[in-house]
C-alpha cells in the first residue's frame, strides 16, 4: 500500500480552476503548491471536485485497485443527485491509468491508510452488505488492497461517512485524531486493540468552531502538508500542533496553511479536493 507520505504528485478536479465559484481556491491553492515545487494536474470528465471519493487507491507505484463508486448520498431524489456521480473508468482512462476492479463499494474518503493497514468506518459493512458479511468483507479488504490490519471505527452518523475527516495516520505506529471523538471508546478501543497509538488535534479556545473537523483533512504528499486555513481562532494551534506531529516536514519548513474557508462550507477539505498517487 502507497501511504500518503510516499506520494508526490497531486490531481484536483478540473472543476476546480473551471467552476467560478472554486477559482479563488484554486489559485492559492495551486499558488501554494507552485511555491513548493510540487507537481499537479487535473482530472478531466469529473461530475464534482471531490476527487478522493472516485480515484482508485494505489497499490503499489503501477497497481491501482477501483471499487465500486456509487454513494449513497449520490442516490436520493433530489434534483440531480445522480447527475454528480463521477464515474471512474471515463477518468483513468482520459489520464491513461489501467485499474484492477474490485467489487467492494466504497467512497476513497471512508479509507485513511498507512503502508500496512488501512482505517475506515463501519458504514461500509452496511454499505456492502448484500455482497458479503462483516467476517468476510475484513478479508477481502485485506486481500484486495494488500494489508495486514483493516480496522473499522464507529460511524458517527455524519452522512458521508469518511473517516479522513475522523482521523489520519501520523506514521504506521501513531495516528492523530480529532478531538471530537476523546469520549468515544468504542473507537479508541478498536484503535489501540490494532496497536496504533493515539494523539488527540484540540483546541483551547473559547468557542470551538463547527469548521475545525477540517483541519484533519489536510493534503499530504512525500514532500508537503498543506492544512486548510478557516480564519477562525483554532488556525494558528491547528498549524503547531500538526507541525509537532509531523517533525520531518516541520523541520524543513514543508507544512503550509491556505485558506480554505469557502470549500469547507461545502463538506470537504483539502485531502477531500485531492486524489495523490506516486509516480
Amino acid at each position: 500500500m502507497i501511504p500518503d507520505s510516499d506520494t508526490n504528485t497531486i490531481y484536483f478536479s478540473d472543476l476546480l480552476r473551471t467552476k467560478p465559484r472554486y477559482s479563488e481556491a484554486c489559485t492559492k491553492i495551486t499558488g501554494m503548491l507552485d511555491s513548493f515545487g510540487i507537481p499537479y494536474n487535473f482530472l478531466p470528465r469529473t461530475k464534482d471536485i471531490w476527487a478522493r471519493d472516485y480515484m482508485p487507491i494505489q497499490i503499489s507505484e503501477n497497481k491501482f485497485m477501483e471499487y465500486r463508486y456509487d454513494p449513497d448520498y449520490l442516490q436520493g431524489d433530489w434534483k440531480s443527485s445522480r447527475d454528480l456521480k463521477t464515474y471512474p473508468d471515463l477518468v483513468c482512462d482520459a489520464i491513461n491509468i489501467k485499474t484492477i476492479k474490485s467489487e467492494i463499494l466504497l467512497d476513497g474518503g471512508n479509507m485513511v491508510k498507512s503502508s500496512n493497514c488501512i482505517i475506515l468506518t463501519d458504514k461500509i459493512v452496511r454499505e456492502n452488505r448484500y455482497l458479503c458479511n462483516k467476517t468476510e468483507l475484513i478479508k477481502r479488504l485485506k486481500d484486495t488492497f494488500e494489508v495486514e490490519k483493516v480496522v473499522l471505527i464507529p460511524w458517527d452518523g455524519e452522512v458521508f461517512g469518511h473517516a479522513d475527516g475522523m482521523l489520519r495516520f501520523i506514521d504506521d505506529s501513531n495516528i492523530l485524531v480529532n478531538q471530537e471523538y476523546k469520549t468515544e471508546k468504542k473507537l479508541i478501543g478498536e484503535l489501540e486493540y490494532n496497536g496504533l497509538h493515539i494523539e488527540w488535534l484540540e483546541f483551547t479556545v473559547k468557542k470551538k468552531d463547527k469548521m475545525n473537523w477540517a483541519y484533519i483533512n489536510f493534503l499530504q504528499t512525500k514532500d508537503l502538508i498543506l492544512v486548510p486555513k478557516l480564519n477562525i481562532e483554532e488556525d494558528v494551534q491547528a498549524f503547531e500542533q500538526i507541525s509537532r506531529h509531523y517533525p520531518s516536514y516541520a523541520v524543513k519548513g514543508r507544512i503550509a496553511q491556505v485558506e480554505m474557508t469557502k470549500i469547507v462550507k461545502e463538506g470537504g477539505a483539502l485531502n477531500c479536493a485531492t486524489w495523490t498517487r506516486k509516480r
